[in-house]
């Protein structure tokens, strides 16, 4: 539902734009613009896929030489405070852990895949507890018909991680020209921790509504 809505917005605005500038008669402006920003799309998306590729890089090192699982067995006492329901040798609680660790480190992307898996363990969960108002299967996919409380302080927690090393505003800064690309992690760090902080009081409290 959030995608086609999305879609719609930039679409709109993409249509108001160009009739706009047609009935202003800057269509040659319109034009400029588009061609400008095609050229610094590419360049940006060149100049991050590297960046990507040497992070996730950088993450498939730490996890073959046990770098990882060592950060996220660090992060057991987090996560038993956080999801006291979730068995104690649950594989979601791995897979929660990688992407907490991935994200603290500020590899987004490399976070997705263990994300993913998370919630699908933790729908597998309810299916075992015998919550079938929580999820239900299609083929061999879990769909969920209402996300459980493990679930939704996942996503909370995910979306207001803490960062140490903010690598795509970094990226970011660097390919427009900043003089000091790094500068951003001290404020990175305080905002992010604010965030996550808010985000455990806010959850706490809400499983006790």
């Amino acid at each position: 539902m959030v995608m086609p809505m999305m879609n719609y917005l930039w679409g709109g605005m993409l249509v108001i734009g160009i009739v706009y500038g047609a009935i202003t008669g800057n269509m040659h402006a319109v034009t400029d613009g588009v061609l400008t920003s095609a050229k610094e799309a590419v360049t940006l998306s060149l100049a991050m896929l590297g960046i990507v590729a040497f992070w996730s890089g950088l993450m498939e090192v730490a996890v073959e030489a046990g770098i990882m699982e060592s950060m996220a067995k660090l992060m057991n006492p987090l996560l038993r405070f956080l999801f006291p329901r979730i068995p104690r040798e649950h594989p979601a609680l791995r897979s929660i852990a990688v992407n907490f660790v991935a994200n603290i480190l500020g590899l987004g992307w490399a976070a997705t895949p263990a994300g993913l898996k998370a919630m699908k363990e933790l729908a597998q969960l309810e299916r075992e507890r015998g919550n079938r108002e929580y999820c239900e299967t299609e083929g061999e996919g879990i769909h969920n018909r209402i996300a459980s409380d493990e679930m939704c302080t996942f996503l909370v927690m995910n979306i207001s991680s803490l960062q140490l090393i903010p690598v795509n505003v970094i990226a970011f800064r660097s390919q427009y020209g900043s003089v000091n690309p790094a500068g951003i992690i001290v404020p990175a760090i305080i905002a992010t921790c604010i965030n996550s902080m808010i985000a455990i009081i806010y959850c706490k409290i809400k499983e006790h509504v």
